[in-house]
């Protein structure tokens, strides 16, 4: 049992480490084909995703830097620019002063829109020789890793 153990545990750190390189390399190309054709990051990208995808196309601060994996602080700092660029706005709570949202704004919508064509393009030819059903339980296997479900990816 315990080499069975041990076997598994060199497999699965393989594949950590083959998957934190990928992710490097994943990032890298994303960046780059963002950064040229929209002047954003794919970070930004993520987070345009994350409060289009929200009820209402707005999340609290606190929310948006759970599904972003940063810290309060390090969302804060990814929203500014693109609050100053206007693909981001605040908005306060009504019923609690302290509580505030990140919302996409309508120039934000189309950047995702039409960013999320070069997104697919890359993340295609990135994953070009994976098999459609190999995606779907890597997926799988990603998600619960990172503690995602339906309603939070």
């Amino acid at each position: 049992m315990d080499e069975l153990n041990n076997r598994h545990g060199e497999a699965a750190l393989d594949f950590c480490l083959r998957l934190a390189r990928a992710q490097a390399a994943m990032v890298r190309r994303l960046d780059a084909a963002l950064g040229g054709h929209f002047g954003v990051s794919f970070g930004d990208f993520m987070l345009l995703l994350h409060l289009a995808r929200a009820p209402g196309g707005r999340l609290r601060r606190v929310d948006l830097a759970e599904r972003q994996g940063l810290t309060a602080s390090g969302v804060t700092r990814t929203l500014l620019p693109l609050e100053k660029t206007g693909l981001v706005g605040r908005q306060p709570d009504p019923r609690d002063a302290r509580v505030g949202y990140a919302v996409i704004t309508p120039a934000g919508h189309t950047l995702l829109d039409n960013a999320m064509v070069t997104a697919r393009e890359v993340s295609a030819e990135l994953l070009q020789h994976a098999a459609p059903g190999q995606l779907d339980g890597l997926a799988a296997v990603l998600g619960a890793v990172a503690g995602m479900n339906l309603t939070n990816s």
